[in-house]
């Protein structure tokens, strides 16, 4: 569908490189409040209007005839200002706007460099959009190319893999350090969102059955383990005997000063120790225990820094590859956009050669129709290849551009 002459492309938002969490929250939006945006779009005529929101960013992309519009909608939906929009607000418009996406949808603007979970959000944005009826041909066509251009640097670089999160690297770290790490048994203690992902990975990446989860608030361990059943739940007055069955302790509780401590620890009690709190939960002179092993945050980072190092080296080829499908897309547009407009010149082009020849015909004796139709046919290529230049500058309204040749070559 041709859009309209005034119309952009544009991508409107916040993201964590300008705001901190508390002013990203403020412009978050809840399902039900995507939902009301999706359907006030509409009833206001956007076109192509989609919404990606998550912890890290919130951003609406679609057509509009200013930048504003987009903004009125996520502040009118948000509990966020235009005035504190304006501060901290990324505004992106046509082939910027389309950068952008293809960078989020790779990875490369992941607040993890390479972190993959965006790719699934901006999956779910497009289908919520499609649901409520305010896609278009643009906006599906360009989503199937970043998708492309995601899974294709999946594949080819090494942008996604290793170890980002410290709740990873401490599975990792297990894996790589213990033997028969399957049947060892695991205390995980503390259930905030640090103990939840090593939770999570270790059902993941691991075999073990033999998970323990002890966390002082028991209603929160006891909603957890019903969604995890392999996992055994444990109360925080068993910690100390718990802990004297484990083999490896994981601590991510969380607390303003040590949770573990030398008296929790029976003598010459074997135990690797994964400290993930910060500040540190688990007594320093712990370490001193004989068989204790402890490893803290810093090792661990250590593990994800690595990792970073060689993603970063991953940028220039995810690039490479996002000019690829970027291309692509930008001829499919081209060409959509021009297809009606030449075809509308080389018709008129046609009417009036086939006029011309038939008048000479008449009035010239012995006239060579088929020289006559070699060189007209050259002429109207010419000028048909001069006009698809004039429409591939960047400042020529194609809508405008079809106006004037209906208007120049009307019967």
């Amino acid at each position: 569908m041709q859009q309209d002459i005034q119309k952009h492309f544009y991508n409107i938002g916040v993201s964590y490189k300008k705001a901190d969490a508390k002013t990203r929250g403020k412009f978050s939006l809840s399902k039900e409040n995507q939902i009301a945006l999706l359907e006030a779009a509409k009833e206001q005529s956007f076109e192509g209007v989609f919404i990606l929101s998550t912890c890290n960013r919130t951003e609406i992309s679609g057509f509009a005839e200013h930048p504003y519009q987009l903004i009125q909608l996520l502040c009118h939906f948000s509990e966020g200002t235009v005035e504190e929009f304006a501060d901290i607000s990324n505004v992106y418009k046509d082939q910027e706007a389309i950068s952008q996406l293809f960078r989020i949808g790779t990875g490369l603007e992941s607040q993890i460099l390479g972190d993959y979970e965006i790719v699934g959000q901006l999956r779910q944005s497009f289908k919520m959009a499609k649901i409520h009826k305010t896609t278009n041909a643009y906006i599906e066509r360009l989503l199937n190319c970043i998708m492309q251009a995601s899974k294709k640097v999946k594949n080819e670089t090494k942008l996604s893999s290793g170890t980002t999160s410290v709740s990873y690297a401490a599975v990792q770290y297990i894996i790589e350090n213990l033997p028969d790490f399957n049947s060892k048994n695991i205390l995980v203690f503390g259930l905030g969102k640090m103990g939840k992902h090593t939770c999570k990975n270790l059902a993941e990446y691991t075999q073990n059955k033999s998970v323990c989860l002890i966390n002082r608030t028991e209603e929160k361990a006891a909603d957890f383990v019903k969604e995890h059943p392999s996992i055994r739940k444990s109360e925080i007055e068993h910690l100390s005997l718990e802990i004297a069955k484990a083999d490896v302790l994981i601590v991510s509780t969380g607390a303003d000063k040590p949770t573990v401590i030398q008296e929790h620890i029976s003598k010459d009690k074997t135990l690797l120790i994964l400290d993930l709190s910060m500040p540190e939960n688990v007594a320093k002179d712990v370490s001193d225990l004989k068989g204790v092993t402890l490893v803290n945050v810093d090792e661990l980072s250590k593990i994800t820094d690595e990792t970073l190092a060689v993603r970063q080296q991953e940028i220039p080829t995810a690039e490479a590859i996002i000019e690829t499908h970027k291309k692509e897309f930008n001829d499919w547009l081209n060409h959509r956009r021009f297809t009606p407009a030449i075809a509308a010149l080389k018709k008129s082009l046609e009417i009036i050669k086939k006029d011309e020849i038939n008048f000479q015909k008449k009035k010239i004796s012995n006239f060579d129709e088929d020289q006559a139709e070699i060189l007209t046919s050259r002429f109207i290529q010419k000028i048909t290849t001069q006009f698809v230049k004039h429409l591939k500058e960047e400042d020529t309204s194609v809508s405008q551009s079809l106006q004037v040749i209906q208007k120049v070559f009307q019967p």
